[in-house]
């Protein structure tokens, strides 16, 4: 059996060549197989938000939350078209922050890379709780806050045995989530058409999609409202992008994950709502009550439908856990190789693993948990809406990004762009156009909390950059 070669030359791309690297380790290591990559990149668009948030997103647009959905899948596959184009000709355990580096300057890698790094944190804090409520609800012998130490501490252990341990798990956790929702699929289709044995269901049909009240009951408006619903269940796109440095053939690897995007947002996305809001009129009760899969699973008399629910939703939760905290390690260890964070941070064992990026990042974690039982309506509160928009924010470097990053790939090396954004500059700027339209309509949403997450998140981000600022001046005058 041959050694795992060292991505280290592939990382240090992005870094300064005048800068010291840290010492320990052998950088990162090339353990994920292709059949990870693969289902990571399937799996990393199918979160937990999907499975509980979507009732939120009917309620409010009705069977209209389709184009919501579609609006935010369309705005989603051209930017991680961009990142691929990116990433694809220069793969990095960095991604958009090592790319907005080379093209913006320091202070944007430096600042998206933090904000980026802050958001994946507080997700395995509310991640953690989540699985620890439906443990409790298995298991009511053991208290709710002991549930969360205990799958933080073995997800942990995961991360830290080596990357193709979390490769291992999130094939496993990814495939349980495809199978899922892909014989939700195929079950509620056949229900919607009649032909399901034993299922006569008087709800179901396709007429759910225009009576009670029209296709959009509540007007045009709320599908725009309806997009602030649902816009933050697609971050996790990106992460096989992360993940692909680590991986045997890294450009492959991005490029066969950014042509499948647009597949995978249509069918896991868009037809999975398709068959909820086919089956169940949009404003029956249940949905509200239950949650919309729950609801369309028990409309059908379907045994314990609650009982499985929770546990693809458990697998979903762990699942965002174990990429969270992978993200949130790579994105610490990139920063730490550009000096942007502790020299620790790139310091890997002799396994690959960055060691100190990932028990910084858990210790956070474990941190934000513990607001989250003892400050839940303060503290925690103020984590998770100023953590809220970065999602919108990342989404923008990456655009703005690869407007100079094209033009710098085709003066340097030209043969690396295997993967091109569409209609390159206009679709770039459009994209550009609809994020910013986007933000400034969550600042007239008090409703949802939309103006305050944007108004936190905007703080936070001013004052990451403020740091940037700051830190390239004080660096230039020691010069």
């Amino acid at each position: 059996m041959t050694s795992q070669p060292s991505l280290a030359k592939a990382d240090t791309k992005t870094v300064d060549p005048g800068k010291p690297q840290a010492e320990g380790g052998d950088g990162l290591k090339a353990g994920l197989k292709n059949r990870h990559l693969s289902m990571i990149a399937i799996g990393g668009v199918i979160g937990a938000g999907l499975f509980v948030g979507s009732s939120s997103g009917i309620a409010t647009a009705g069977p209209g939350i389709l184009l919501s959905y579609a609006l935010v899948g369309t705005m989603v596959v051209l930017v991680m078209r961009m990142l691929g184009e990116m990433s694809a000709a220069n793969p990095t355990s960095g991604s958009f922050s090592a790319h907005a580096d080379r093209a913006l300057g320091r202070w944007a890698g430096f600042s998206i890379g933090w904000l980026y790094w802050f958001f994946w944190v507080v997700v395995l804090a509310v991640e953690a709780t989540a699985g620890a409520v439906i443990l409790e609800g298995w298991i009511p012998s053991v208290p709710q806050w002991a549930w969360a130490l205990i799958v933080m501490v073995v997800l942990t252990g995961t991360n830290l045995g080596s990357v193709a341990s979390y490769g291992e798990f999130e094939f496993w956790f990814a495939g349980i989530k495809v199978v899922a929702i892909s014989a939700f699929i195929i079950i509620g289709g056949l229900a919607i058409f009649g032909v399901l044995p034993g299922v006569d269901s008087d709800s179901a049909g396709l007429g759910n999609l225009t009576e009670h009240g029209g296709f959009l009951p509540n007007g045009p408006g709320a599908i725009l409202t309806g997009m602030l619903l649902v816009v933050f269940s697609f971050m996790g796109s990106e992460i096989a992008t992360l993940a692909a440095g680590e991986s045997e053939d890294p450009q492959r690897a991005v490029t066969k994950s950014t042509n499948s995007i647009i597949w995978r947002i249509a069918v896991f996305y868009l037809g999975s709502i398709a068959v909820v809001v086919c089956l169940l009129p949009w404003n029956d009760p249940s949905i509200a009550k239950d949650g919309s899969y729950v609801a369309a699973l028990n409309s059908l008399a379907i045994p314990n439908a609650g009982q499985i629910m929770n546990f693809i939703v458990l697998t979903s939760v762990l699942s965002c856990l174990n990429s969270g905290l992978y993200t949130a390690s790579r994105m610490a260890f990139s920063l730490g190789e550009r000096g942007d964070a502790p020299k620790a941070f790139a310091r890997t064992t002799s396994r690959g693993v960055p060691l100190v990026a990932i028990l910084a990042s858990v210790v956070f974690g474990f941190v934000a948990v513990f607001f989250n039982y003892a400050y839940p309506d303060t503290v925690f509160l103020f984590l998770v809406n100023s953590s809220g928009a970065v999602a919108l924010f990342v989404w923008l470097v990456i655009c703005f990004s690869q407007l100079r990053m094209r033009k710098i790939i085709q003066r340097e090396s030209p043969e690396k762009l295997v993967v091109r954004m569409w209609l390159y500059p206009y679709l770039t700027w459009a994209t550009i156009a609809v994020i910013v339209f986007v933000l400034g309509y969550m600042l007239t949403d008090t409703e949802h909390d939309g103006r305050q997450t944007v108004l936190l998140s905007l703080l936070v981000g001013a004052l990451v950059v403020g740091i940037a600022v700051v830190r390239e001046k004080a660096k230039r005058a020691k010069v």
